[in-house]
C-alpha cells in the first residue's frame, strides 16, 4: 500500500462529504486546495463523497486521476456569462438540490463545506434536520475570505449587505471548526462568531508547478508577462492593461497575455483594441497544467488585489503558482503577499497606481531570461513554506479531528 493511500488508524473509514460548487477540473485556486484536501483525506484512510457541479462547457471532469479514491457526484447548475458559478441565481442553483443531495447520502461523520456562506447556511440547516434523526452532523467551514464584507466594499445594497452577513454569522457558528486561509481571515471571522478558528494557509501543487516542463507552442514569440486566473473586480486584474501603453514606449514589441475569466474581461478587451494589435492577448481559463507551461514560459506573472474592498488581507495563489514554475511576480495592492516578496526576494510587489506597476513590469521583462538559478530559488522558497500537500494534510487533520463530536458547541 503507497503512503498515499495509507489509512491512518485513529481515523478508521470516516465518512467525510465535501460540498462545493466548485471542484475539480476547474482552474481556481478553491479547486487546488480542495482537491489536495480530498487526496490528504483518502490518504487517511476516509470514504470521501464530493457533492459538487458538473464541469463547465468544453471541460471534462477527470475524477479518476483528479481524486482517486473518493466518490465525485456531479449536478447540473447555473454559470454567469463567463462559465463561472458566480451570483443569486448561479448558487441557487447549487444550493437548492444540494439540501436534497446532502439529506438522501448516507449520513457522513463530518461534512467540509466550501464558501459562498449560503452553502454553509444549507450545510447548518441540514446538519440540523440530520439531529432529528440522530446525532447531529458537523461541519467544517472553509472561509477563504469574507464574502459579506467584500459585498459590502464593491457597493451592494446595504439591504443585500446585511442580509449576507447575516447568513455568514449564521453559517459560521454553527461550525464545528472554521479554516481560514491567512491570519487576516482569521481575525475578521472570529468577529463574525467562528470559533475555533484554525489558520490553514493557502498552498500550490508543487509537482504541477515547476520550472521543469512543457512550454506552450502558442506562447508569443517575444518576451511577454501572463495574467492566469480569474478577473474580477476585486482583483482590478485591468491595471496591467492600462500599464501596457507605458511598457511598450519602454520595452517595444512586449506582449501581455491574460488567461482566465471574470468581471473585468470587458474591461480588459476595450484596452486591448487600444493598443498596437497583438500587445495584449486574451485567451480561455486553461486546466492548471497548461496554466503552469504559461507561467514558466513568461518573464514574469501578474497578480493584483485592488485595495479597499475587502480584500486587504488575502493571499491570491496566483502568487505561489508563479513562484512554484521559477517565475518572478509583479504584485500590485496590499497583503500579506507583497510582504513576502519584498522580503524573499521573489519578484515586484508595488502600489496599485499605473505608474508603478508599468515601471515593475518593465524591469521584470528587462530582466528575462531568469537564470536557473533564480528560478530554482523561487521554486524552493515554494516548496518549503507552501507545498499544497502541507497545506491539504493540515486540513484534512482539522476535518479529521471533528468527527465523532456530538452537539452543538
Amino acid at each position: 500500500m503507497t503512503a498515499r493511500r495509507h489509512r491512518d488508524a485513529r481515523h478508521p473509514a470516516r465518512r467525510v462529504v465535501l460540498a462545493s460548487r466548485i471542484f475539480a477540473p476547474e482552474a481556481a485556486a478553491a479547486t487546488f486546495r480542495l482537491t489536495e484536501v480530498v487526496r490528504a483525506l483518502v490518504a487517511r484512510g476516509a470514504q470521501v463523497r464530493v457533492l459538487t457541479s458538473a464541469p463547465p462547457p468544453g471541460q471534462q471532469a477527470r475524477d479518476a486521476t483528479d481524486v482517486p479514491g473518493a466518490a465525485v457526484r456531479r449536478a447540473p447548475v447555473l454559470r454567469d456569462a463567463t462559465g463561472y458559478v458566480r451570483g443569486y441565481l448561479p448558487y441557487l442553483s447549487f444550493d437548492a438540490p444540494l439540501a436534497v443531495r446532502l439529506l438522501t447520502t448516507p449520513r457522513p461523520d463530518v461534512i467540509l463545506v466550501e464558501p459562498p456562506p449560503t452553502t454553509g447556511a444549507v450545510v447548518r440547516v441540514v446538519s440540523g434536520m440530520r439531529s432529528l434523526l440522530g446525532r447531529r452532523v458537523p461541519y467544517v467551514y472553509y472561509a477563504a475570505d469574507v464574502w459579506s464584507d467584500a459585498s459590502e466594499s464593491v457597493g451592494a445594497p446595504r439591504a443585500v449587505v446585511g442580509l449576507l452577513r447575516w447568513v455568514e454569522r449564521f453559517a459560521l457558528r454553527g461550525a464545528r471548526d472554521v479554516l481560514a486561509v491567512s491570519e487576516g481571515v482569521a481575525e475578521r471571522v472570529r468577529e463574525l462568531g467562528a470559533d475555533p478558528v484554525t489558520v490553514v494557509r493557502n498552498g500550490i501543487d508543487t509537482e504541477l508547478f515547476t520550472p521543469e516542463g512543457a512550454v506552450p507552442g502558442a506562447a508569443p514569440a517575444a518576451p511577454f508577462l501572463v495574467y492566469a486566473g480569474t478577473a474580477s473586480e476585486w482583483q482590478g486584474a485591468e491595471i496591467f492593461g492600462a500599464a501596457m501603453h507605458e511598457v511598450i514606449e519602454q520595452v517595444p514589441g512586449a506582449r501581455l497575455v491574460f488567461l482566465g475569466q471574470g468581471s473585468s474581461w470587458a474591461a480588459l478587451q476595450q484596452i486591448a483594441a487600444e493598443l498596437p494589435p497583438g500587445t495584449l492577448e486574451l485567451r480561455p481559463l486553461v486546466p492548471p497544467e497548461q496554466a503552469a507551461a504559461w507561467q514558466r514560459a513568461a518573464a514574469g506573472a501578474l497578480v493584483s488585489i485592488r485595495p479597499g474592498l475587502g480584500y486587504d488581507f488575502a493571499y491570491p495563489t496566483k502568487v505561489l503558482a508563479a513562484l512554484a514554475c521559477g517565475t518572478p511576480v509583479v504584485y500590485a495592492g496590499p497583503g500579506p503577499a507583497a510582504a513576502d516578496l519584498r522580503e524573499h526576494g521573489l519578484g515586484e510587489a508595488v502600489e496599485y497606481a499605473v505608474g508603478p506597476v508599468a515601471e515593475a513590469m518593465v524591469r521584470v521583462l528587462r530582466a528575462h531570461p531568469t537564470p536557473d538559478s533564480e528560478r530554482s530559488r523561487r521554486a524552493g522558497w515554494v516548496l518549503e513554506h507552501r507545498s499544497l500537500a502541507r497545506t491539504g494534510s493540515e486540513a484534512a487533520g482539522v476535518v479529521l479531528s471533528t468527527t465523532g463530536a456530538a452537539g452543538r458547541r
